[in-house]
């Protein structure tokens, strides 16, 4: 079994205040959950990037019922609300560390991250999905820094005082909107200096291009495919995947159904090759070397055949069959992963 960092999932949604349930059920086994630690180490998932995504009522029915003939335009959220929410979920992470006895750790290097892949400990990386609870003078990202913050994505798709989200709108380019704001632009340059990762991920084109001039770090789509098989604007276009591996950065494939299926349907009878065919393509354009996982499990609908962490080993299985060898396979599970965030981050 091939040790998996996941790039992106959406575990912490399911604890409260957002979601229903204690936090410290995360260490049992739950057969109605995409993520729990029992079904990670089933997977054979040794490391993630663990979403602090702000969710409102709006996002919570685009997610559940999303159809590609309406269009979802979501408000941008006040700041109150998002810090206090953030808070709240990134002391979730901390508190799942605490109860789990040393088997999950919140990792603030690579090398703490490429502990955990022969250990036995999890490796969690705290990241933001949407600067929303970021203030423009930046007091919060060097606090949220200190307490282990890696990895943000400046929007979700959603505005915010930096930048702007693509809308979930199908078929449809990620030219949606302006480029950054000379906040963005700043806060750019703080994520750089600090070394933190900046996800593109759900950035429209513009503020895609703002970052590619502006930032000295790999580019990365922590959980995003390629818009040629699936025309979202979540997704990238192949002049975006080109300038992502020029940057020497990485795409983190998506399982989602609506970005994985050329109709973009919310529909969980969707065939693991999907999938395999998004992994086909971004390698065939941008390298082995440029391609890794971002499940982005833990909120929406992924194929049934991947219904939860622990069914990693049939994409692999599938992919084995579809010619990728061990070299390969390592590259994708693991070490494209581990090379970008050692490029990024400034200690290890």
């Amino acid at each position: 079994m091939f040790p998996i960092i996941d790039g992106h999932n959406d575990a912490l949604m399911d604890y409260a205040p957002v979601g229903p349930h204690p936090v410290e059920s995360f260490l049992q086994r739950h057969a109605d959950r995409q993520l729990d630690l029992p079904g990670l180490d089933a997977g054979g998932v040794r490391g993630g990037l663990f979403a602090v995504f702000i969710p409102d009522e709006a996002t919570a029915h685009m997610i559940h019922s999303f159809s590609p003939d309406e269009e979802y335009v979501l408000p941008a959220l006040e700041f109150a609300y998002a810090q206090r929410m953030a808070l709240a979920m990134a002391a979730n992470l901390f508190r799942i560390e605490a109860a789990s006895e040393g088997r999950f750790k919140v990792v603030r290097t690579a090398d703490e991250m490429a502990a955990c892949m022969t250990n036995g400990t999890f490796g969690a990386v705290l990241h933001f999905e949407g600067a929303e609870a970021i203030d423009p003078d930046f007091h919060a990202l060097e606090v949220y820094y200190q307490a282990g913050l890696r990895s943000l994505g400046l929007v979700w798709s959603r505005p915010t005082l930096y930048a702007e989200g693509v809308p979930f709108k199908f078929p449809h380019s990620p030219d949606t909107g302006p480029g950054l704001t000379d906040a963005g632009r700043a806060l750019v340059r703080a994520c750089n200096h600090l070394g933190i990762l900046i996800d593109l991920s759900h950035l429209n084109e513009k503020g895609f291009w703002d970052v590619a001039r502006l930032t000295d770090a790999p580019l990365v789509a922590s959980h995003s495919n390629a818009h040629n098989l699936c025309p979202l604007p979540r997704n990238l276009t192949d002049r975006q995947l080109d300038a992502i591996k020029e940057s020497g950065g990485l795409v983190g494939v998506n399982f989602v159904v609506m970005l994985v299926r050329s109709d973009a349907a919310n529909n969980a009878n969707t065939p693991l090759q999907d999938v395999v065919r998004h992994v086909d393509y971004l390698v065939e354009r941008m390298g082995i070397d440029h391609v890794g996982f971002g499940s982005d499990f833990g909120a929406a609908t992924v194929p049934n055949e991947l219904r939860d962490a622990s069914h990693f080993p049939v994409l692999i299985d599938a992919l084995r069959r579809g010619g990728y060898d061990d070299e390969a396979l390592n590259k994708l599970t693991h070490q494209n992963w581990l090379r970008v965030l050692r490029q990024t981050w400034k200690a290890g």
